[in-house]
C-alpha cells in the first residue's frame, strides 16, 4: 500500500477539468491550444476552413474529422511545467458540445474537479452552455469562464460580464481584459500585474504564439488608446469589487474570465497557469451514502465512459475511470462494486485522445484506460481493501425512437453484438418488448444524431448495417410492472423493458401523457434525468 504522504502530494498535482461549451465557440481548438502550449504536441493539427481540415488530437473519429465537431468526449493527459517551475499533471477532458450528445457530457461532468466554460465572444451564452451550467451547479463544480474569439468581431466585454452574471449569477472577476476590441486583439491586461502581455501571430495558428510582458509604464506607447481604455476599463471593474476571490471561486459564486483567441493560441498560457494556481486538486468523493472518501484512502474508481472502435486493428474496448483515491498500480486486483468479483488490471493504460500507452501507476485525479472492460459499465465503482461504492451515473430522458433492423440476415450475430455494445457504453439506450421482439430493438436517443452514430458504427465496426424505422414518440416515464400492462393497452403508448430491467412507458406527446395520468390516477409514473437539468 502506497505512502499516504506520496498519495496526498501526488493528488495536489493534479488538474482534472472538462472544457464545456455551445457547438462552434472552439472548444476542441481550445484543448489543442492548451496541449500544444503545454508542449504535450509541436503544432496544432486544427486548419480552419474547410479544405485541407486536419482534426485535432481529441476529435479522432471518422464522423468527428468529416462533421468538424466532437461527438464523444476524450481524456488526455500531459504534464505542465508552470512560470514558477512546477510540474502540473493536467488531464483534460474534452466534451461534446453538441446537446445530442448532453448524456456524454454529464459522465464526464461527474469525474472531474472544475470546469472551463468557453463563450463566443460574438453569440456569448448560448443555451447548451447554460444547460451545463446548470449540471455544473449543481454537482458543485468552480468553473473558469473563458471569453474566446477575441480576434473576431464581437460584443463589449463590459456587457458580456454583464450577461453572465445576469443569466447565470456567478459574479464574474476577470483575471486578464483585452487591449483591443473583439476583432483587433492586440493582448491582454494582466490585472494580477498590471503588464501588458503582448501576442504575436504565428502562420495559420499552428504553433505556440509568442508573448511579450509589457511593463505599465511603457504599455501606452505600444499599444495607444487600446490600453488606455483597458486601464480605464479595469479601474471600472475594481471599483465594481469584481477582483478575484478564491473563496468565492471553490465556493462556487465567482467565476475568475480570461481573454483568448484559441484558434491563434492567443492567452492560452494565461489559461494553464489558472488552472494549475487556482483550479482545485482532487480531494476525495463522496459515496452512495454521501460519505467522504478522502484521496489518500485505498484505491477507488469509478467508469465515467465506456469506448470501443479506437483501434479498428483490435476489437477491444476501453472504460475511462477516473481514480478517486489511494494509487493504482498496473496488475493489481480490483474488486468490482456491483458484482464483488475480481477485476484485474493487466491491460491498463493511458490515453492521449486516440493514442494510448502503457500506464504503471496513477494516483487521485487520473483518468485511466482498462483494456477489455467487458464487465464494466458507465457508473460502476472499483475498489481495493476497503469496500466503497459511488452514486450511479443517471440515464436521460430519450426523446426519440426508432427501430432498428439488421439489413443483411447473414450478418445477424454481428448484428446483436453491435446493439448491445452500443447500449454499453451509452451512445443510445436499448428498448425491447414481447410486441417487437429480438430481432427489432428499439434505439432510443436524447438527440436524432445519436442514431447517425449508432448507424454508422454498425456498418464501420461490426459490418452489420442497419435501417431505423422512426416512432411516433417523444416522452418517456418509468412504470411500475403492475401499470405496465394497463399502460400497453391505451393508444399513443407503448411500454418497453430498458436493459438494465427498467420498465419505460412511451408517449406521442406530453399532452398525452397528461391526459393518460389525469384518467388513470392509480398509475405511478416517475421521470427520468432531463438532458442538460440537474
Amino acid at each position: 500500500m502506497s505512502n499516504p504522504t506520496d498519495v496526498s502530494n501526488e493528488a495536489r498535482r493534479r488538474r482534472t477539468f472538462a472544457v464545456i461549451s455551445h457547438p462552434d465557440a472552439g472548444k476542441s481548438t481550445l484543448t489543442e491550444a492548451l496541449v500544444l502550449h503545454a508542449k504535450a504536441i509541436t503544432e496544432a493539427g486544427a486548419i480552419h476552413g474547410k479544405s485541407g481540415r486536419r482534426s485535432t488530437v481529441s476529435d479522432w473519429m471518422e464522423m468527428e474529422k468529416a462533421r468538424g465537431i466532437s461527438i464523444t468526449s476524450t481524456a488526455l493527459q500531459f504534464p505542465y511545467t508552470t512560470n514558477a517551475g512546477d510540474i502540473c499533471i493536467i488531464n483534460l477532458l474534452d466534451t461534446p458540445g453538441h446537446a445530442d450528445f448532453s448524456e456524454d457530457t454529464y459522465r464526464v461532468l461527474t469525474a472531474v474537479d472544475s470546469a472551463v466554460m468557453l463563450i463566443d465572444a460574438a453569440k456569448g451564452l448560448e443555451p447548451q452552455t447554460l444547460k451545463l451550467f446548470q449540471v455544473c451547479r449543481h454537482r458543485r463544480i468552480p468553473i473558469i469562464t473563458v471569453i474566446n474569439k477575441w480576434d473576431r468581431p464581437g460584443r463589449h466585454a463590459l456587457e458580456l460580464m454583464d450577461e453572465i452574471q445576469a443569466e447565470i449569477g456567478l459574479r464574474p472577476t476577470p483575471l486578464t481584459w483585452p487591449v483591443g476590441i473583439a476583432g483587433d486583439f492586440k493582448g491582454v491586461l494582466d490585472r494580477r500585474t498590471g503588464n501588458f502581455i503582448r501576442f504575436t501571430r504565428t502562420a495559420g495558428g499552428a504553433t505556440a504564439a509568442p508573448e511579450e510582458h509589457i511593463d505599465p509604464s511603457r504599455a501606452h506607447d505600444v499599444a495607444g488608446v487600446d490600453w488606455d481604455t483597458a486601464v480605464e476599463e479595469s479601474e471600472l471593474l475594481e471599483a465594481d469589487g469584481a477582483d478575484f476571490d478564491p473563496e468565492t471561486f471553490l465556493n462556487c459564486t465567482s467565476t475568475p474570465v480570461l481573454f483568448t483567441s484559441a484558434a491563434l493560441n492567443f492567452g492560452v498560457n494565461q489559461l494553464l497557469d489558472v488552472l494549475a494556481q487556482l483550479a482545485p486538486p482532487p480531494a476525495g468523493q463522496r459515496d452512495v451514502d454521501g460519505n467522504l472518501r478522502e484521496a489518500d484512502a485505498p484505491f477507488s474508481a469509478f467508469v465515467f465512459k465506456v469506448q470501443a472502435g479506437m483501434d479498428s486493428a483490435h476489437r477491444d474496448r476501453i472504460a475511462y475511470a477516473r481514480v478517486c483515491s489511494g494509487t493504482f498500480e498496473r496488475g493489481d486486483v480490483l474488486t468490482h462494486a456491483s458484482t464483488g468479483k475480481p477485476f484485474v488490471t493487466k491491460y491498463a493504460q493511458s490515453v492521449f485522445g486516440r493514442e494510448r500507452s502503457t500506464l504503471d501507476t496513477a494516483w487521485p485525479g487520473d483518468v485511466i484506460g482498462l483494456a477489455n472492460a467487458a464487465a464494466l459499465r458507465p457508473g460502476d465503482t472499483l475498489y481495493q481493501d476497503v469496500a466503497v461504492k459511488y452514486p450511479p451515473i443517471p440515464s436521460f430522458s430519450p426523446e426519440h425512437f426508432s427501430v432498428a433492423r439488421g439489413t443483411d440476415p447473414s450478418k445477424h450475430k454481428q448484428f446483436r453484438k453491435g446493439i448491445e455494445q452500443l447500449d454499453q457504453e451509452g451512445v443510445v439506450q436499448v428498448l425491447k418488448s414481447d410486441r417487437r421482439g429480438d430481432q427489432a430493438p428499439v434505439l432510443a436517443a436524447v438527440g436524432p444524431m445519436q442514431f447517425e452514430v449508432a448507424s454508422h458504427r454498425m456498418t464501420a465496426e461490426f459490418s452489420a448495417p442497419i435501417s431505423l424505422e422512426p416512432l411516433p414518440y417523444t416522452v418517456a416515464r418509468i412504470c411500475d410492472p403492475e401499470d405496465a400492462e394497463v399502460l400497453a393497452k391505451l393508444a399513443s403508448v407503448e411500454v418497453f423493458t430498458r436493459t438494465d430491467g427498467v420498465m419505460l412507458a412511451v408517449f406521442s406527446t406530453k399532452w398525452r401523457l397528461e391526459n393518460v395520468i389525469r384518467e388513470n390516477p392509480d398509475i405511478h409514473l416517475r421521470s427520468l434525468v432531463a438532458a442538460g437539468s440537474n
